[in-house]
């Protein structure tokens, strides 16, 4: 008898002797009865993430790919890091975004993606409705792809984390995306750790944080943000009270900037800080250790390789029996 024809247990048998991937790209959709047995068979319906970082995938493998995920209804994951995809890969990508109803979870990190890419993937981000996790880290963003996310993300309503670590992303950049944040109300974690921001994209994020409610983590470590910066984003933290964690770390920041952040410590109601790698010496450690005595809600302060000497411990050991956090 046919394959075509054959009782589903005994298809079942068969498909017990294949890897669940090769399942994914080459027997799904070949056609309807297909389909219909796959959605059944149980080692299939377990199937809700693929990892296939570093594999250098072509691009014809990813059309194979972004094929099947288009109609399929158990992929949640899809890790794709390390791969070298190309613009028509990423296309392929983009285009199977705007039909999948399933998939929350992208990574694309170090795909050498640049702006040419990131518009098409904006382009789908406008549409997609389920996606809520995007990690576009160790990248080529730069500023021309920031504007094309900034303005896919205007009004899309279910990302709630993006990654956009070390992607080259300068303040003309931050700006795009610091209009968007003013407007976006889903966005819960923004990951712009590695990029050259410096004080002047501080500054933007920080005008955003004034008009923003659901931002809750911000990581803007590595940044060259500078006393300058720590000074626009203390002065706007001091009115924003939804965002728990800010990472700071090695911006160049020293005890004056440390002086401004204390002043927003004193009423904001972060509960994670990292100051790591900064200059804030003993002196910023004072003035850090005064605000912990009246702030009520952080944890946990990172302040290693800030060179606050034994002085600086002494003063932050002080203000740990007064603080308000019980």
């Amino acid at each position: 008898s046919s394959f075509l024809t054959l009782p589903v247990e005994l298809v079942y048998r068969i498909l017990d002797n294949f890897e669940r991937l090769d399942i994914f790209l080459s027997i799904q959709n070949v056609c309807t009865r297909f389909n219909i047995i796959i959605s059944t068979y149980i080692q299939y319906g377990t199937f809700t993430e693929l990892k296939l970082g570093s594999q250098l995938l072509n691009h014809k493998k990813i059309q194979l790919l972004a094929h099947a995920l288009q109609s399929n209804m158990t992929i949640t994951s899809l890790n794709l890091e390390c791969n070298k995809i190309r613009a028509e890969g990423i296309q392929y990508l983009a285009e199977m975004l705007q039909k999948n109803t399933t998939l929350t979870t992208l990574n694309l990190e170090k795909n050498n993606i640049g702006a040419r890419e990131i518009e098409y993937l904006a382009q789908a981000l406008q549409n997609n409705r389920t996606l809520t996790t995007f990690n576009l880290g160790w990248n080529y963003v730069r500023d021309d792809g920031a504007q094309y996310l900034a303005n896919a993300l205007q009004n899309n309503t279910t990302l709630t984390t993006l990654n956009l670590e070390g992607n080259y992303i300068l303040a003309d950049g931050i700006q795009y995306l610091a209009h968007m944040l003013q407007n976006n109300s889903s966005l819960t974690m923004l990951n712009l750790e590695r990029n050259q921001i410096c004080a002047k994209g501080a500054q933007y994020l920080a005008s955003a944080l004034k008009k923003n409610r659901t931002l809750t983590i911000l990581d803007l470590g590595w940044n060259y943000i500078s006393d300058t910066g720590a000074h626009y984003l203390a002065y706007e933290l001091q009115k924003n009270t939804t965002i728990k964690i800010l990472k700071l770390g090695s911006n160049k920041i020293s005890a004056n900037g440390a002086q401004y952040l204390a002043q927003a410590l004193e009423i904001q109601t972060l509960t994670r800080f990292d100051l790591r790698e900064n200059q804030i010496s003993s002196i910023g450690a004072e003035y850090l250790a005064h605000a912990l005595q009246r702030n009520t809600t952080l944890i946990t302060l990172d302040l290693r390789s800030n060179g606050i000497g034994t002085e600086g411990a002494q003063y932050l050991a002080y203000a740990f029996p007064n603080n308000m956090v019980k």
